[in-house]
């Protein structure tokens, strides 16, 4: 029976392992066979060994012993496979909430995929081939990501194109994430279900071309302008085409082809009106700026939306180099004058690139004004305007950033100010408990004893035989005060709940001076028992726990009062400043407010 057992979990989790690991199931048969023969070798056994226990005991209870340990041992077992498959589980891609079909297609399993769909229906293949995990992608997307041609080529036999363009979460279907991951086979394969998918687009109506122009991976481009010539002109929705992504990215080869799929594409223009040259000259490549002026070197004259050519773009981002390499070229126009009235020399000084100027002078660049077209005293007021409104509201976004960074650091403070204030509050009620403690204790331990003996004149049984000492009635009454101010301080504590931060602090107020009390009459008791304890001849003893106790006590007592005054002066400084910065409604009254508010309410230390 345990050999069933242990058979019947064994199997079922080498079909999980084999079917999550793409291992063919072809020694499975093999592996029952060999459980079968263990089984049929061990129940004659089983059966002798129950009539060795029949006749005989002895042996029986050995048996049964090994029986328990075996048990135990393959618990443990169990339970250590167990963990470990719940730890394969916590990191392999299941988590995504991929089916058998796309973990058999993420790990390229053939044989696994063929039979997963050959197990289904027509309609069941296709709606199961539409299923989507957690991210969004159906098996043909897995599959086309990590380059399983051979996959895919299984695949794209129980589906159609729409459920070939199905997109994932990040807007890709299989064609542009293949596509994009360079993968060429697995494009060939998805072109013979239908060669329109090069023609499919995400919602920013980026094309596969765009993709794996972007990305520069030559083979897919070159293979997707064969399919159709026509994509080299499709534009995204900002009016860029793949020849923008690729000469923005430095995809010289890229480039190349597709310029010579159609030359025309170096004069489109997207939204802002750049051509593919407006991209080049932002990048460090010269020789991409001499490709795209190859079809027609008027495109080096054309302007933007703002009236800046490559020039402008050029000199505007520094690029000393693409500067030079236009300046060589026959045609530029180094004295182009852009909408706003500037010349490329005029935004070399504006921008401080001494080197850029130098070069355009030497090229016999001028400012505006000298070339005879003056700048536009409209133009040049709107962008005074718009320079001033620009910096106004960086500065109001950084003072409210401020002003948000200091309330959250105000915030803080007041946190921690509370928890301040509760450990005081708890500090104060163990002292009073210890106060009240030691001096309950103090009064019925006198030194010299009680009287015990009647025939005592003029004394009491139980009287302490210093009750008529002056120092000793100084003793009870000190004494009695600290007991029962500790004690009011103990029940006030314990009865009553403050939840406000200014009553709290009242009430730390109270309870701090009754504390000072009850410690300096603690202290006063302490000292006129002494004159009591040390007798008659040694009084200096009694002087000097006197001298003592009574600068210590004193010191620490007028160094609170100092602290206390002063937070008072400063907390009044700080309301006088909030009224007056209430009636201003000053920009610098409400900084000098906030330094004040987190300098001087919420202090590191001070004393109430």
């Amino acid at each position: 029976m345990i050999m069933e057992k242990q058979s019947s979990f064994r199997a079922p989790r080498m079909e999980k392992q084999i079917s999550f690991q793409g291992i063919k199931i072809e020694n499975q048969p093999s592996t029952r066979g060999v459980m079968e023969k263990q089984q049929s070798f061990k129940q004659p056994s089983s059966r002798g060994m129950m009539e060795t226990q029949r006749s005989f005991k002895k042996p029986a209870l050995r048996v049964m012993e090994k029986q328990r340990s075996f048990r135990v041992v393959m618990e443990r077992q169990l339970s250590f496979i167990g963990s470990s498959e719940r730890r394969k589980n916590r990191d392999s891609p299941g988590k995504r909430g991929d089916l058998p079909l796309h973990l058999a297609a993420r790990a390229g399993n053939q044989s696994r995929v063929r039979e997963i769909l050959q197990n289904c229906s027509g309609n069941d293949a296709k709606e199961l081939l539409s299923k989507q995990n957690q991210e969004g992608e159906t098996p043909l997307y897995v599959a086309a990501e990590n380059g399983h041609a051979m996959v895919i080529e299984e695949l794209v036999t129980y589906m159609d194109l729409e459920t070939a363009s199905i997109p994932a979460r990040n807007g890709f279907d299989a064609f542009h994430v293949a596509a994009r991951q360079g993968h060429v086979d697995v494009l060939n394969e998805l072109l013979q279900l239908s060669p329109n998918l090069v023609m499919t687009t995400d919602l920013s109506g980026t094309t596969a071309l765009h993709t794996a122009a972007a990305q520069g991976h030559i083979e897919v481009v070159n293979l997707l302008l064969e399919t159709d010539s026509n994509l080299a002109k499709i534009a995204r929705n900002n009016g860029k085409t793949a020849l923008h992504s690729a000469a923005r990215m430095g995809r010289l080869e890229v480039v190349k082809s597709l310029l010579s799929k159609d030359p025309s594409t170096a004069f489109r223009k997207d939204r802002k009106g750049q051509t593919a040259l407006h991209m080049a000259v932002k990048g460090q490549q010269e020789e991409m700026v001499l490709e795209l002026v190859k079809p027609d070197l008027s495109i080096l004259n054309l302007e933007d939306n703002k009236g800046n050519t490559a020039l402008h773009i050029a000199t505007k981002k520094g690029r000393i180099q693409m500067v030079s390499c236009l300046l060589l070229l026959q045609g530029i126009d180094v004295n182009a004058v852009n909408k706003a009235g500037e010349s490329p020399l005029d935004i070399a000084e504006k921008f401080g690139t001494s080197e850029i100027v130098a070069i355009l002078k030497e090229a016999k660049a001028c400012n505006s004004k000298d070339h005879g077209k003056p700048t536009n005293p409209a133009k040049q007021l709107k962008q005074t305007v718009s320079d001033i409104k620009h910096d106004v509201q960086s500065q109001l976004q950084q003072t409210r950033q401020t002003g948000f960074r200091v309330h959250k650091i105000a915030k803080r403070l007041k946190k921690l100010h509370i928890s301040g204030l509760n450990n005081a509050i708890n500090s104060a009620t163990v002292v009073a408990v210890l106060i009240a403690t030691v001096a309950f204790a103090a009064i019925f331990t006198p030194p010299g004893q009680f009287v015990e003996d009647k025939t005592q004149q003029g004394a009491t049984l139980g009287q302490a035989h210093i009750a008529n000492n002056a120092a000793f009635l100084v003793f009870i009454i000190f004494d009695s005060l600290a007991l029962f101010i500790s004690l009011a301080v103990v029940v006030v504590q314990t009865s009553v709940v403050v939840i406000e931060q200014k009553a709290k602090r009242q009430l730390v107020f109270v309870i701090n001076k009754l504390m000072w009390l009850a410690c300096l009459f603690i202290s006063v008791a302490f000292i006129s028992l002494t004159y009591v304890v040390v007798g008659k001849d040694s009084q200096w003893l009694a002087v000097f726990a006197t001298l003592i106790g009574g600068s210590i006590m004193l010191t620490t007592i007028g160094a609170m009062f100092y602290f206390v005054i002063r937070h008072r002066i400063e907390e009044t400084k700080l309301r006088n400043i909030r009224k007056a910065e209430s009636r201003s409604r000053s920009f610098s009254m409400s900084v000098v407010s906030d330094s004040e508010f987190l300098n001087g309410e919420f202090k590191r230390l001070y004393a109430l």
